[in-house]
């Protein structure tokens, strides 16, 4: 295994920039995802890395080694394709020794390897079958035992749990994650799925528009978002565009008064940031923020309110409340009370905020 590291790495179509000046050290072992809406230049970025695509600037190095300008099969990086790109007429075997043919190993340590790489993600008995008599989950192990049995310096997957059900994908994510830590796989994984990166991902790095918007852990992410997109991309946030009024408030662009901390607010305009579950919802009238509630919806073991501020509309989240209880029963158009700490609502500079930054 290996480290890996882009250095300015860009790419241009014409007048086009898919991906601008992406810095990035990944660590050997380490896994990282590259996290955005579709569009935003992530899977260009794992394609340059891969060597299918070529940069327009910058650089690719691996283990120290610049391979920049080296073709895929010579930069010792295994790649699992959103499509798991299997070969049909060939057996789950031969699908995982091809890396291997091609690079002329012989056929006892292939055999050998195979074995082993089939053992890792639990397919030996499947050995003989063709792709079409596997279920999707167990494609998915095939592409990622044909690109493990390379011995890869890094593993590269390009959302490869897109074609699974909710189920699977959860069970498969958990299954990857296990491999890479037992190896040591350094691993660059593309996702637009939040719940993914955040399960799986020792560090993100959100992408919009071809640009970095922040790395860092799950939790540095979501606890200390640097923008209003990333707050909104990484889980669910309300976002409430505004300005500072005195001390400890802010004023909602649609006229709302709502508590902050303002110790290091930005002057002028600024997005008020503040997740669903940190803010607590009572019924009727009381101390807080006055507002009615607009939506009800029931989710198994939580609920989610909407509630209408008066123009300005935040999502509350929590436990499902048991029959009996003060909220069971809340219906659309009842008065509510909202509270919340004002440690709890960030401010972020303002910006243009889209469908990809909204809860």
């Amino acid at each position: 295994m290996a480290s890996l590291q882009l250095d300015g790495l860009s790419k241009r179509y014409g007048t086009t920039t898919a991906v601008e000046r992406v810095d990035l050290a990944v660590a050997q072992g380490e896994l990282i995802a590259l996290l955005g809406p579709s569009g935003c230049g992530k899977t260009t970025t794992l394609r340059m890395v891969a060597g299918f695509v070529a940069p327009s600037a910058g650089r690719v190095l691996i283990g120290g080694k610049d391979v920049t300008r080296l073709p895929p099969h010579a930069r010792d990086t295994g790649m699992v394709f959103q499509s798991y790109a299997l070969f049909p007429h060939m057996t789950v075997a031969e699908n995982t020794a091809f890396g291997l043919e091609m690079r002329k190993v012989g056929r006892a340590e292939r055999e050998t390897r195979v074995a082993e790489a089939l053992r890792l993600v639990r397919l030996s008995h499947l050995a003989e079958r063709l792709p079409r008599q596997l279920s999707g989950g167990q494609q998915q192990r095939v592409a990622l035992a044909r690109a493990l049995v390379i011995n890869p310096a890094v593993f590269l997957l390009d959302e490869p749990l897109s074609n699974l059900d909710a189920k699977l994908r959860a069970e498969v994510r958990l299954e990857i994650r296990m491999l890479q830590r037992r190896l040591g796989l350094t691993t660059l994984f593309v996702t637009h799925d939040q719940e993914e990166a955040l399960t799986m991902a020792d560090r993100l790095v959100v992408m919009d528009h071809g640009r970095v918007r922040q790395i860092g852990s799950a939790e540095a992410l979501y606890e200390a978002p640097a923008d209003a997109f990333v707050a909104g991309f990484i889980g669910r946030c309300n976002l409430v565009p505004g300005a500072p009024e005195g001390e400890g408030q802010f004023r909602a662009e649609r006229g709302s008064l709502l508590p902050c901390d303002t110790a290091n607010a930005p002057r002028g305009p600024a997005i008020l940031a503040l997740r669903p579950e940190r803010i607590a919802l009572s019924r009727g009238t009381g101390a807080g923020v006055a507002g009615r509630a607009v939506a009800v919806t029931y989710l198994g073991a939580q609920c989610e309110w909407r509630v209408d501020l008066g123009g300005t509309v935040l999502v509350v989240t929590g436990a499902a409340p048991p029959p009996g209880s003060p909220l069971h029963g809340l219906a659309p158009g009842e008065p509510v009370t909202l509270n919340w700490p004002a440690s709890a609502a960030r401010l972020l500079p303002a910006e243009t905020l889209d469908d990809d930054a909204q809860p």
